[in-house]
Formats: C-alpha cells, structure tokens, sequence
C-alpha cells in the first residue's frame, strides 16, 4: 500500500467526522499499528514509499480510523500520551493530561531549584494519571512525592505508570507514595500536615455552567475529574488550597491549575485563607492557567 494514499484516504474519514487534526491523528495511528515510528510515516510520505501490513495490522489500523472518527480520544486508542519526560498509560477513566499542565509542573520545579530544596517533600492531589507526581519524583532526585487519588479507576492507571517508573527507576519508585482518598478531606495525609514543602495539583474545575463541546473532553474525560463542583468551577480548588494551608510549612508553597475565568477570585481566597505572595501564572498561550501561592 502507498504511504501517503493510505494517510490521504484516512485523514479525509476523520476530517469528516469532525477531528481537530485528522492528518496528524492518521500518521499516528498508522504508526502504531505498524509498529513503526511517527517519522518513518512521514519519511514514508514524503519518499512515496509503499508498505506491507499484514492482515492483523490492517485490521488493527482501521479499527483506529473507526473509534477516532467516533471521537474517541487518540490517546485512549493508542494506550498512552507523553508527558514532559514520561509516556504515560492511559485509557477509559483516567483523565488525559494536557500541555498545559507541563507549564503548573514547570513552575513547581522552578520554585525548588530556586530555594535549593535538595531532598523535597511534595504532595500531588488528584493525581489522575500520575503525571504531576511522576514528574516530580523522576526530574527531582531525592524528592519524595505523596500522591492522592479517589478515583478507582484513575487510581489504577497511577499505579500502572508508578510500576513503569519503578521498573526504570527504582529509587524514584521508592520515593513516591499513592494513596486513594478524598484529596480535601483532612483525613487524608493527616500525618504530614506542617511538613510539606509544595503541594502541586491539578484539580477537577470545568465550571458546570460551561460543558466542554469536545466529544473528546464531554464523553470520555470523566466527570469526577474535569468538573469543579460549582456552576463557577471553583468549590473544589478552594477545598484544595484549604487543605494545601494545612499541609504546607511555613513558606511552603502551592501550585494550582484552574480554569482561566478563576485566577482572581482564587488569588483572593488564598490570601484570605493562610497564603501570602499569591498570583497566577499564565500558561503556553498567554492565559492565566494556574495559582502560585506561599504559605504565611
């Protein structure tokens, strides 16, 4: 079969259907279900080349063509999404970690380099995937990384990507611990409160007035994980960053995602409840995405 007729014909199916980016979506899945690399497609592509797959790996292709044109998430159908340093498990029930996410773990590690924090001790609440934590525990040597998830499912998926972590490296494996609970309650890690050095997390805060439109986001991405419990979004991160005040020491500090339409009134409810030196920062695109604040 020619490369490029091949990418044509399937990018045409997902155009359809209505996908963000249906050429770049049919290289991927064509990769992968020739077990090949995305730059031997494109490679592929540009030579004009011509490839056999066996029957198992044409089925396999356009059963991926099917589910994306169904809007299925691509990274649900390939079984993995990448993350900073990390290729993270992923899959029905777990939320699927974003771009700008990177940008809230940035600005956490930035903070312990400027501080020498030499051996940290963090806690990622919410965890999802893990990829927050992960990060953390692998890019910082001798961090120690607490992580809190209550999804069963989602919490599946941490300890899959902890266990590939492990396998890699052992003493990042060691060092970060997954517990399943409520990451509000203050039963949770009651322990460490007044010890921690930086909470950094990713809440649930979609408002519930703005329903994503995405058929990838509304249908798959699960409720627990996107929706911040208010029509404002904002009930559950100011749950968090009350927990974060007790968690923290003196001059800890908490990184925080939330929605773009949040940063002022969750700056407020920061400096109203035990921070100080509380801004936003803003992400990729310029937007406000997550809250920084010290602990008074």
């Amino acid at each position: 079969m020619n490369v490029a007729d091949v990418i044509r014909n399937a990018a045409a199916t997902l155009r359809e259907a209505g996908a963000d980016t249906p050429e770049h979506d049919a290289k991927l899945l064509f990769a992968e279900a020739a077990g090949r690399e995305l730059r031997d497609v494109d490679k592929a592509m540009l030579m004009g080349d011509e490839w056999t797959l066996d029957e198992t790996a044409e089925q396999r292709f356009r059963t991926m063509i099917d589910r994306r044109a169904a809007r299925e998430p691509l990274q649900y159908i390939v079984g993995h999404a990448p993350f900073r340093y990390l290729d993270l498990s992923v899959g029905p029930g777990v939320f699927i970690p974003r771009p700008e996410t990177e940008t809230v773990v940035q600005a956490g590690l930035d903070w312990i380099t400027r501080n020498r924090l030499y051996t940290p001790r963090v806690v990622d609440l919410c965890a999802g995937s893990g990829a927050i934590g992960l990060s953390v525990v692998t890019e910082v040597r001798g961090a120690e990384v607490w992580a809190v998830e209550l999804s069963p499912d989602a919490y599946a998926w941490t300890e899959r990507n902890r266990e590939t972590v492990a396998r890699r490296d052992p003493s990042a494996g060691y060092n970060y611990h997954l517990e399943r609970g409520d990451a509000t309650s203050p039963l949770t890690l009651p322990q460490l409160d007044g010890t921690i050095d930086m909470v950094i997390t990713n809440p649930p805060y979609v408002p519930l007035a703005q329903v994503p439109e995405q058929p990838e986001v509304r249908d798959h991405d699960p409720d627990m994980a996107l929706y911040g419990g208010s029509a404002d979004g904002a009930a559950i991160p100011e749950r968090i960053i009350l927990r974060a005040a007790s968690l923290l020491r003196s001059g800890g500090a908490l990184v925080m995602e939330h929605d773009i339409s949040q940063g002022d009134r969750l700056v407020a409810f920061a400096r109203a409840n035990g921070f100080a030196d509380a801004h936003t920062g803003d992400d990729w695109t310029g937007r406000p995405r997550y809250l920084f604040a010290v602990r008074a």
